[in-house]
């Protein structure tokens, strides 16, 4: 889209060949943009463990089925904790925020922080859920 906004931005890709599940890299650039994103094999030749390639396949599977809207929403319309995208920026035209590859489990210390109120912990409370916050971050 740059391209047709701006006079001097030209949009180039590289060549493919696509056999069957294979993609071969052609090392050769062509006017136009990608008709499709080939992002996955350039991690997998990068040399990108076998478990992130497959985790990309499976969100890129929930990507191209629309499958991912009730997997990943909220009945809010609000990121979950963990998910890879928030789909109800793509259907409003808000800038989505970066898919992520990985879902990161949250840490044992930030799930008691949520779960704590401030104004209830009395100074020697404070104290030991402290300590008890300091065990657990160093045991990660």
């Amino acid at each position: 889209q740059l391209s047709d906004a701006l006079s001097g931005v030209r949009n180039f890709n590289v060549a493919v060949r696509e056999v069957g599940e294979q993609v071969l890299f052609l090392h050769r650039l062509q006017a136009g943009g990608a008709d499709r994103s080939y992002g996955i094999e350039v991690g997998r030749l990068a040399g990108l463990p076998p478990s992130v390639i497959a985790r990309a396949r499976a969100v890129l599977h929930l990507l191209e089925s629309e499958q991912w809207a009730g997997a990943l929403e909220s009945p809010a319309g609000a990121v979950r904790r963990g998910s890879a995208v928030a789909p109800r920026a793509a259907r409003t035209g808000e800038a989505a925020p970066q898919l992520s590859l990985f879902v990161v489990e949250e840490h044992p210390a930030v799930r008691q922080l949520r779960s704590i109120d401030a104004n209830q912990v009395t100074p020697l409370d404070a104290l030991r859920l402290l300590d008890e916050l300091t065990r657990l971050a160093r045991e990660a």
